[in-house]
């Protein structure tokens, strides 16, 4: 960076005024994404997030705060969980479930089971040699779409949740104890 003229006299003259260069350096040797915070963190959640605006209540005094929650369909798929921080905060039933079939026969076929097998193998080469380089192991994880949504009906007077992962799509409901403004 070179510095001209008078802002350059100007900028020597006040010692409080220091001169950056244009580009920010790395002056502790380690690149952006290899500190141990990124490498050894724990992974990002498998579950989408729904966020709640409001507190939802029911009419028995209890109360689901607003916030980001988890949202996971329970094993046996009869209940969507609302999880906090990993806590459960709320289970509210299923009402409908609908599991897609068509990538069923996709994963069994002997065709994608080798190639599965053959992308695993080069994923083990890789974290072998990087294990002798001293470097952490790569994890190759499929990206699975996911998304859980959460809106007013006006009829019935209820919130409906929406969660889909992957080929299971859920719908529960939770019973509005009030209506509110902001969902006319």
């Amino acid at each position: 960076m070179i510095l001209e003229g008078m802002y350059f006299e100007n900028a020597i003259m006040h010692s409080e005024t220091r001169v950056y260069p244009q580009y920010p350096t790395i002056t502790s040797g380690l690149k952006e994404g290899t500190d141990a915070v990124y490498r050894y963190g724990l992974r990002e959640s498998s579950y989408p997030t729904l966020v709640i605006v409001d507190e939802l209540q029911d009419g028995k005094g209890h109360y689901i705060p607003a916030g980001h929650y988890e949202l996971a369909l329970s094993d046996d798929r009869q209940f969507l969980l609302l999880l906090e921080a990993k806590e459960l905060r709320a289970i509210i039933p299923v009402f409908k479930l609908e599991v897609s079939m068509d990538e069923q026969p996709q994963v069994h076929d002997a065709k994608s089971l080798k190639a599965k097998r053959k992308k695993d193998k080069e994923i083990w080469k890789t974290n072998r040699k990087r294990e002798r380089k001293g470097m952490p192991p790569v994890n190759e994880e499929e990206q699975i779409y996911q998304e859980a949504s959460i809106e007013y009906n006006k009829d019935g007077k209820y919130f409906l949740i929406r969660y889909e992962r992957g080929d299971v799509k859920a719908w529960a409901a939770v019973k509005a104890l009030e209506f509110r403004q902001e969902y006319k």
